[in-house]
């Protein structure tokens, strides 16, 4: 049987070897199966890592933050209990996601009695030149993010916007100067929506993501919000298209974003713009 580790802050082999992993499950699946958060808690700190060896070599790993993270394990250790001894390594509720919504994950949920409880929808469309105008409600101007300047207008908006989301609600300055430090990050692409006193209405932040041997180069919706205590009518629709414009003039062909299934008004806005379902993620519950 496998043997694992608990850690809270992995070391830069540890960080390496996990990664790694992760990139091998890729190759063999077709998709990644850590999120942005999983990645940064390994690299950053933050949450517990769980770590299972088989004679010395890194087998499989779960990442859990308050009761939900992912779990993957090495495409050559797979079905001899890696995956199973490691979800009875982590006591009480949790709520697991499954990048890809595969057979093999829905057999693993079935088999451990993890109830299907949430899905995620990756949305797609071309960045062509059949993008609308962006129309911006009177009194409104787009500006870039300014770095040690917005951040804390920002996260107010931030909470606001997604009071009821479970996790982009909750975000913190070091989610945010986690997300400012990484390579990706161009305040260029972080549009804020402002009145005439730059008070803070609304975003578009958008993030690029380089080629893999998958996909070519995506532009993504990475997050989008209008703050309810200001509304404006048509203003999320118009930072939509005004974030849309400036990926697809960074010379990008394929747009993408995350949002969830049971969200209707955000999927009917999309699907108004041109997107359509690529593939889907699935979180699983076990109740404790």
């Amino acid at each position: 049987m496998p043997v694992s580790r608990r850690v809270d802050r992995l070391a830069e082999p540890e960080i390496k070897a996990v990664l790694d992993l992760a990139s091998e499950a890729e190759a063999a699946d077709g998709v990644y199966p850590l999120s942005e958060d999983a990645v940064l808690r390994v690299r950053n700190g933050g949450g517990v890592t769980l770590l299972s060896f088989s004679r010395d070599r890194l087998d499989g790993v779960a990442q859990v933050e308050d009761g939900s993270g992912e779990l993957v394990v090495h495409p050559a250790y797979r079905r001899r209990g890696v995956g199973t001894a490691l979800l009875h390594e982590i006591p009480g509720q949790l709520s697991l996601w499954a990048h890809g919504d595969s057979a093999a994950a829905r057999a693993f949920a079935v088999k451990n009695g993890l109830a299907r409880e949430r899905v995620l929808f990756q949305m797609r469309r071309p960045l062509g030149d059949d993008l609308p105008p962006s129309r911006l409600p009177e009194g409104v101007t787009v500006r870039e993010f300014r770095p040690g300047h917005d951040e804390q207008a920002w996260l107010a908006v931030n909470a606001r916007a997604f009071a009821h989301h479970p996790e982009q609600g909750r975000w913190t300055e070091r989610d945010l100067a986690l997300r400012e430090a990484e390579p990706w990050f161009d305040p260029a692409g972080f549009l804020l929506a402002v009145d005439i006193e730059d008070t803070l209405l609304g975003f578009h932040w958008t993030k690029v993501h380089p080629a893999t041997a998958a996909d070519p180069a995506l532009g993504e919706i990475y997050v989008l919000g209008v703050d309810p205590g200001g509304h404006r009518r048509g203003l999320g629709s118009a930072l939509s298209v005004a974030g849309l414009r400036h990926l697809r003039d960074q010379g990008l062909s394929t747009a993408m974003l995350y949002v969830d299934e049971d969200n209707t008004a955000a999927v009917a806005l999309y699907e108004r713009l041109g997107f359509a379902v690529h593939k889907t993620d699935v979180m699983y519950q076990r109740n404790g």
